[in-house]
């Protein structure tokens, strides 16, 4: 049974999907900043590379994008300055702007034409038994307003206190393991490594584990790219013994194309880039912070309406929170007074 878990707080959306009580998918949103997959947009032809076999796009909001030349119109980039309907397939992530698609009905229209779904209504769509579960009204009439009343449904809170945990957990780069042992991750620009420590334990046992474990973690993190994964001991032939079991794992994945062993013993493979990853969305650590200090404090305001609070963090933080207006705004409306922001050392929510 598939259930998906969104968790609204002033500047974020989580959202998790879980199959038979597990998490099995995660994401982290920020509205006012969306990564943009799925929006149609009128785009600018504005330098065609042909040795990139492909052309730079010029986007609504000063971004720029890039359109291959495998997904424009007869595979044949038009002249510079011709303007194009478009479908981003992929955000911006690795430093690179969106990726964009030529392949959808021209129509007229200026800017963002139609903005593609959030992940709660994209999951809805492709499990839709799926109950949504909310705790927040807003979300809660807006998905209604598209999945109907009956499939969605309003508590006080979507996350409890092990998802609450788990989802936690996904922030750090390392991922303790059931038994000993535990995964690292180490993104680069170029690539991911993953490395699978085995604490001591016995390499076979921890090896069987981690396989599965490193298969959700690439699902749940969103990483992409080039991926390569050291396990723990074991001769090269060893580890080869262990590709089927690799293989079933990333299976149901769909994104994932496993390239096999490399002469190092590492394997080898590759994930679609499509979402941001979630380690470049938690990098900006002081807007990741401030966020997080606001979720408490709207928290605490609707178990106290009657308390003011005021926001005291390092001066990155309250900076941070400044430069998304939209965040504190959506507290302001949901408290029903604005918070204090309070540039200081103190790490807590504190009267103001």
């Amino acid at each position: 049974m598939m259930q998906i878990h969104l968790a609204r707080s002033p500047g974020e959306r989580r959202v998790a999907l879980l199959r038979d009580g597990e998490l099995y998918l995660y994401r982290l949103e920020r509205p006012a900043r969306p990564d943009g997959v799925g929006d149609i947009v009128r785009g600018r032809i504005a330098a065609v590379m042909p040795a990139l076999a492909g052309a730079f796009v010029a986007l609504p909001g000063g971004e720029t994008g890039f359109l291959p030349e495998s997904d424009a119109e007869g595979r044949r980039i038009p002249s510079e300055g011709t303007l194009l309907t478009l479908r981003v397939t992929r955000a911006a992530q690795g430093g690179k702007g969106k990726r964009v698609s030529a392949r959808t009905p021209q129509i007229d229209g200026e800017g963002v034409i139609t903005p593609g779904p959030d992940t709660a209504l994209r999951w809805a769509a492709t499990y839709p038994d799926a109950r949504v579960i909310s705790d927040d009204a807003a979300e809660v009439a807006r998905l209604r307003g598209v999945l109907g009343a009956k499939r969605v449904v309003q508590q006080p809170e979507a996350f409890d206190d092990a998802l609450e945990d788990e989802v936690a957990r996904l922030h750090a780069a390392e991922w303790e393991l059931t038994g000993g042992g535990r995964l690292i991750f180490s993104p680069l620009p170029a690539l991911t490594a993953v490395d699978v420590d085995s604490g001591g334990a016995d390499p076979r046992e921890v090896n069987g584990i981690a396989i599965a474990e490193f298969a959700r973690q690439l699902r749940l993190r969103d990483l992409a790219g080039p991926i390569l994964l050291d396990l723990a001991g074991l001769s090269v032939k060893q580890r080869t013994a262990l590709e089927p079991t690799l293989r079933a794992a990333l299976a149901p994945d769909g994104l994932t194309q496993l390239l096999g062993i490399g002469p190092l013993g590492l394997f080898e493979m590759r994930r679609a880039r499509v979402f941001p990853p979630l380690h470049e969305l938690l990098a900006d650590r002081a807007l990741t912070r401030g966020l997080a200090l606001l979720r408490r404090a709207a928290r605490e305001s609707a178990v106290a309406p009657s308390r003011r609070l005021a926001l005291c963090a390092p001066p990155a933080v309250i900076a941070a929170l400044e430069a998304l207006p939209e965040a504190l705004a959506e507290f302001t409306a949901g408290a029903g007074r604005a918070i204090l922001l309070r540039a200081a050392d103190a790490e807590d929510v504190t009267d103001a």
